[in-house]
């Protein structure tokens, strides 16, 4: 299961607002997100997170 290419744009801005620390735009994006997505995105999503994400150094 993949997200829809139309999803693509929004999912990219998504991430350079997280990393830009744009709250405005963020905002505004994922409102866009919430209208557009469909519940197979929200679940190819999930899926696609885990092999996304890094954990975080642990300091001991």
């Amino acid at each position: 299961m993949s997200v829809r290419p139309e999803l693509e744009p929004v999912l990219r801005g998504i991430a350079e607002a997280v990393h830009d620390h744009d709250d405005h735009v963020l905002r505004r994006l994922l409102a866009r997100l919430a209208e557009q997505a469909t519940i197979d995105d929200l679940y190819a999503l999930r899926d696609l997170l885990p092999r996304l994400h890094t954990p975080a150094p642990t300091t001991h």
